[in-house]
């Protein structure tokens, strides 16, 4: 009895050995966990640049201001450059403060917020001088803010931290200002030609 069975453990099919030099290899769960902890990171970094790009730079009060305002170009204006103001005031504000973590965040996101106005009323300008409205009233105080706001954005040493944002805003405002400037310059020969059109919101069809 003893033989047979010391022959059928000789024959049995013997177990592989595994060094420590070669390990076992990764099953498909070990082999996935790298791609799902990838997976989530590219999520974050998604959901944060989302939140970035939404990011709104008006309150919902000042939101409310522009709705009430509807299509008045010359009110719509005269509000921008008001919250423009204050965006700027802001930022001077923070310009002489103490270096910090929190200082640098607040004017990365100022200054973005500040750059998100100046494009969008830069967008609001060419729409109302298309239509041949009368923006004069409105553009006259843009015109003399512009040349501020510029003042206050170039008193302000750039920092790795907001640089880039410091930069596109200087950018936005001086093409504000030379888009105000002009428009002012076109409205005032134009409106000389055709004085029954002053204070128009838009050209009428005659």
């Amino acid at each position: 009895m003893l033989l047979p069975l010391m022959c059928a453990q000789i024959n049995a099919p013997l177990s592989p050995i595994r060094s420590p030099l070669h390990p076992e290899p990764q099953t498909g769960i070990h082999l996935l966990r790298p791609l799902i902890f990838l997976s989530l990171l590219l999520a974050l970094a998604h959901s944060v640049l989302a939140q970035k790009e939404q990011r709104q730079p008006l309150t919902e009060a000042q939101l409310e201001q522009i709705r009430d305002a509807g299509i008045d170009p010359t009110l719509r204006i005269t509000l921008y450059t008001k919250f423009l103001n204050e965006h700027a005031d802001v930022i001077k504000s923070l310009t002489n403060r103490a270096k910090s973590q929190a200082r640098s965040r607040r004017l990365d996101d100022e200054l973005q917020d500040f750059t998100a106005l100046l494009d969008e009323l830069g967008d609001n300008l060419d729409q109302y001088a298309d239509r041949k409205a009368d923006l004069r009233p409105a553009l006259k105080p843009l015109t003399e803010a512009a040349p501020r706001w510029l003042g206050i954005l170039r008193a302000l040493a750039g920092e790795p931290a907001f640089d880039l944002a410091r930069k596109e805003a200087i950018e936005s405002g001086e093409d504000l200002a030379d888009q105000a400037s002009r428009i002012l310059s076109e409205q005032t020969e134009y409106f000389k030609l055709h004085k029954d059109e002053a204070g128009q919101e838009r050209v009428e069809p005659k």
